[in-house]
């Protein structure tokens, strides 16, 4: 067997730059950087529960709505300070949260609720008694006729 010979790997170049992104974690960019977390859960059959965990927000910052069959919930805070000792005028921030989540066929819209405590938006979502499917009877019927077959 032929020593020296090297296995073309079309896709070296691209393992290569796979190890260089996730070897040490996430890039530099986004170390340090905390992701929200949102937990999405049913209690039993009777209530689906969504807890968004967003440290730093207040109540006041969260929105939450319906639309069209899907929970959203928004969060936004901006933050402005003014600096008279340092070279720059103003420093601004922006944090913001979105997420959008369907709602089963048999969520109540009606009689969802909100909380927020210690950095904790917890969703309540009830879910309504759906009919059950309508069973059809199937009746048999009289057999037809046998088709005349025309000779000539």
């Amino acid at each position: 067997m032929a020593r020296g010979i090297v296995r073309f790997n079309p896709f070296a170049e691209l393992d290569a730059w796979e190890k260089k992104l996730f070897e040490g974690g996430f890039p530099s960019v986004w170390r340090g950087v905390k992701m929200p977390i949102t937990d999405v859960y049913t209690e039993g059959d009777n209530k689906l529960t969504v807890e968004a965990h967003l440290p730093g927000f207040a109540a006041e910052d969260v929105d939450v709505s319906i639309d069209d069959g899907a929970l959203v919930i928004q969060a936004e805070r901006h933050e402005k300070t003014e600096e008279t000792k340092k070279n720059y005028v103003m420093r601004e921030s922006t944090s913001s949260y979105y997420r959008r989540i369907a709602l089963p066929e048999k969520a109540d819209e009606e009689s969802i609720a909100a909380d927020f405590s210690e950095g904790v938006l917890k969703v309540t979502v009830p879910f309504r008694e759906l009919p059950e499917p309508k069973k059809i009877a199937v009746t048999r019927g009289e057999p037809a006729p046998p088709a005349e077959i025309e000779t000539s």
